[in-house]
């Protein structure tokens, strides 16, 4: 029996640290963009920060799914729901202006 609340209190703690693997890339992919323009080396500020988001991401995943298919779908809709989050967060203002207006 403990085997079973073990195994669901895991399922349910990867989500949130799907979330926090997916705020982390994505806020350090924004940190990137925002850098690139004023970098004495850009594309070395490009590839580096890919590398690391890429191998702290996979890392993070391998970690937290341990050989479950379904702890990795869990974690993605964390993933996915971080960067859905950001996204709308970052949003320029001028893209929520009603579009009736502009016609």
């Amino acid at each position: 029996m403990d085997v079973s609340i073990n195994t669901s209190l895991t399922d349910f703690a990867v989500f949130p640290v799907g979330f926090v693997l997916g705020l982390l890339y994505f806020s350090c992919l924004w940190f990137t963009v925002q850098r690139m323009a004023t970098s004495k080396h850009p594309v070395l500020l490009m590839v580096g920060s890919g590398l690391a988001r890429i191998i702290l991401a996979l890392l993070g995943f391998y970690l937290l799914v341990g050989g479950h298919w379904e702890r990795l779908l869990i974690a993605m809709v964390g993933f996915l729901m971080a960067r859905t989050l950001l996204i709308a967060r970052w949003r320029p203002q001028a893209a929520l202006g009603n579009w009736d207006e502009e016609s």
